[in-house]
């Protein structure tokens, strides 16, 4: 009977592994599928409260689900008419922006050419010892091209996401009574709409109050390069409430990008470097001080565990990935928070010391 028992652990141990394997394989291979699906999910669990709240006036679910979604869509089309010209422009004057960042750095520029050309000389020797080796080069495809295909696959993404988010805001309550009646107890039933209300919940506040902070800081990384007198400030502001969604890394390249432009654009250098300092205090400032003390008591999430979700998604998904690692890993640890046999795993999530206590 024991040897019974150890044998169909193992074969759900095996089970567990294989599962989770499988999860990710296909999240891996079906990236196109499963991204504006969720996408659309969190755009729904996000507006769902706001939704709610119209709702209480008197408003049909359908006609403020339809109100929300036009606000989305037209926030979503503001950054595009204020920022896609002038993203368009500099991606069409990449190669002269990028000669002049060049010159402007000749100096550690006359070193990095130092390098490659050692490189080269290295490689020309072993070329040389091996002369019945053909070279193929593989012309890669040019950067307009990329960017069209990057802007079409983006935008067919966000249309099927915020129609599917339409649809489930207009349910109303249809789904969490779809989802309770899949189970058979009342017990069952009660867990599942308590844990939907729950992800509900925890989602909505994380994304609603990171896109007021996000919009803060665009408001002021605008404000600080415009004083300091860099071009198409309002799009650096743009750029930082966007970028501030990539968890550690949106920092980073908003900074470098900011260090090349006003490299390019100003006379001094020591100037120049004006803006990217500005840029990293106040994301720093946002990301040390602000968001820890407003989001922090929310989320309740182990720091490496969030780390590790944003690394593990940004492999498989990319920037998409990192974007949506922190919700669906909020979405994960309400789950084990509401089923016994997964208490474990929700503790490890879990930054408090006791999570069985939860923070007032």
């Amino acid at each position: 009977m024991a040897d019974a028992r150890s044998d169909l652990r193992a074969i759900r141990r095996s089970l567990a592994v294989l599962t989770t394997l499988s999860f990710f394989v296909v999240a891996y291979f079906a990236r196109e599928l499963i991204l504006p699906i969720l996408l659309g999910f969190l755009i729904a669990l996000t507006l769902s409260p706001v939704n709610r709240a119209i709702q209480r006036t008197g408003l049909p679910a359908a006609i403020s689900a339809v109100l929300l979604i036009l606000f989305a869509a037209s926030g979503i089309g503001f950054v595009v008419f204020f920022a896609g010209g002038t993203v368009s422009e500099w991606t069409d004057d990449a190669p002269s922006l990028l000669r002049q960042l060049r010159y402007k750095l000749s100096g550690v520029s006359e070193t990095l050419e130092a390098v490659q050309k050692t490189s080269k000389d290295i490689e020309q020797i072993a070329s040389d010892t091996d002369v019945t080796v053909q070279a193929v080069a593989v012309k890669p495809p040019s950067l307009l091209n990329s960017a069209v295909t990057i802007a079409a696959s983006t935008a067919t993404t966000i249309a099927v996401a915020l129609i599917l988010a339409l649809f489930l805001l207009a349910s109303g309550d249809l789904f969490y009574r779809k989802l309770t009646q899949a189970f058979p107890t009342l017990s069952g039933k009660k867990r599942a709409l308590s844990t939907v209300y729950d992800i509900e919940r925890q989602v909505s506040g994380y994304l609603l109050t990171i896109t007021l902070i996000n919009a803060g800081l665009g408001i002021a990384v605008g404000l600080a390069m415009w004083m300091i007198g860099l071009e198409y400030a309002y799009i650096w502001g743009i750029a930082a409430f966007l970028l501030n969604y990539l968890p550690v890394l949106g920092g980073i390249v908003g900074t470098v990008l900011v260090a090349a432009y006003a490299i390019v654009t100003f006379d001094s250098l020591s100037y120049a470097l004006l803006a990217p300092i500005s840029y990293q205090v106040l994301t720093s400032s946002e990301a040390q001080f602000v968001t820890p003390y407003i989001v922090g008591r929310r989320m309740e999430l182990n720091i490496v565990a969030v780390f590790l979700t944003v690394v593990l998604w940004g492999w498989l998904w990319g920037i998409a990935g990192v974007i949506v690692a922190v919700p669906f890993l909020l979405v994960f640890k309400v789950v084990c928070d509401n089923f016994e046999s997964l208490t474990v795993m929700g503790s490890f999530l879990s930054s408090n010391e006791n999570p069985a206590t939860r923070p007032e």
